[in-house]
């Protein structure tokens, strides 16, 4: 008997890897939902063996879904429905909280596929599947090379979130990320939205590897620096700057774990420069100023990253230049092979 298995995960990307790490030899019949509200309804509508569940996702999210599925169990849904967390976001809170919720398992993307056929192995009863079956691979939709960057940078992003959750013993809300090609002017613009207040924080870091180049900029607002020093209790030294130290230790794990994160993915390694301030206390239109003339054309991935339960911000913004472009594209081709 074929075990039907829920796929729910807002990127095309991670919904096609996900079906293609399912063991062959497993007799799998496979749906697909893009969200948790939608993955509640596909499992109101039949009945689902295992499903793997994202966490960032719009609509509902993971733990909104997870939730729903508890009320339902004791409710008007019965069906044992194992669910699999599969996400970018690997801090420590996070999977102790999903398992909290009910998942029986925790996986990081991209997938390790030969843990997963051990761990489905121990999960599924012989009953179930039929290991020494051989059945046609799941097929996917095509993907959009959009598809694949959004979901680089959703592992990147939960790499970074990681770093920072665990240097400074917070949790971290994950956002979903943005990637956008911009003219110098829009992202200029983008600069602007960013700006929570009239007066920014600003550090810029180079990094480039293998002739793929760009330059990092982590901005925080004055109040979130501020909060960030008497949140993270930093030690005031006579002489010292304890909102600079504060803004380079930021600027570094992030961007470092933010790279570490996609160089794994396109196998790359990259080299960062010194962290920049572009301005302490410093109106945003000064920033930039500074970063006019450095840019033409630029792709950027953008992600607000905020701490559990404060007003804290912080906004990164990776930007990639144009001559890097085809050589990232072509690192990371092989996430867009057929099935």
């Amino acid at each position: 008997m074929a075990t039907s298995i829920l796929i729910c995960d807002d990127s095309a990307l991670a919904r096609k890897q996900m079906a293609r790490a399912l063991p062959s030899s497993i007799e799998a019949e496979v749906t697909f939902a893009v969200n948790g509200r939608e993955a509640l309804e596909v499992l109101g509508s039949k009945p689902i063996d295992l499903m793997f569940l994202d966490l960032t996702m719009p609509e509902m999210d993971g733990y909104q879904t997870l939730e729903a599925l508890q009320q339902r169990l004791s409710g008007q849904y019965s069906h044992d429905t194992k669910v699999i967390v599969v996400s970018g976001d690997i801090q420590p809170q996070a999977q102790a909280r999903v398992k909290a919720l009910g998942a029986i398992e925790f996986l990081k993307k991209p997938v390790d596929k030969a843990h997963l056929k051990t761990l489905l192995q121990s999960l599924l009863t012989p009953a179930e599947p039929n290991f020494d079956a051989v059945i046609q691979r799941v097929t996917t939709p095509a993907l959009r090379r959009r598809d694949v960057y959004l979901e680089v940078a959703n592992v990147a992003i939960g790499r970074a979130a990681d770093s920072l959750a665990r240097h400074f013993d917070v949790f971290v809300n994950l956002p979903l990320p943005n990637v956008n090609v911009f003219e110098v002017s829009e992202l200029h613009m983008t600069m602007r939205h960013l700006a929570t207040s009239s007066t920014m924080s600003g550090v810029c870091q180079g990094f480039s590897g293998e002739g793929i180049a760009g330059e990092a900029l982590v901005l925080l607002s004055d109040a979130s620096v501020h909060d960030l020093v008497g949140l993270m209790n930093y030690p005031t030294v006579e002489g010292s700057d304890t909102e600079l130290e504060l803004l380079m230790d930021v600027s570094n794990i992030l961007v470092g774990s933010f790279l570490k994160g996609l160089g794994q993915q396109a196998e790359v390694k990259f080299f960062q420069s010194h962290p920049v301030v572009l301005g302490q206390h410093t109106p945003i239109e000064n920033m930039i100023e500074k970063t006019e003339g450095n840019w033409r054309r630029t792709m950027t991935f953008e992600v607000s990253y905020g701490i559990e339960g404060t007003e804290i911000k912080c906004d990164l913004l990776l930007m990639f230049v144009d001559e890097s472009l085809p050589l990232l594209d072509n690192k990371l081709a092989y996430l867009m092979d057929g099935d």
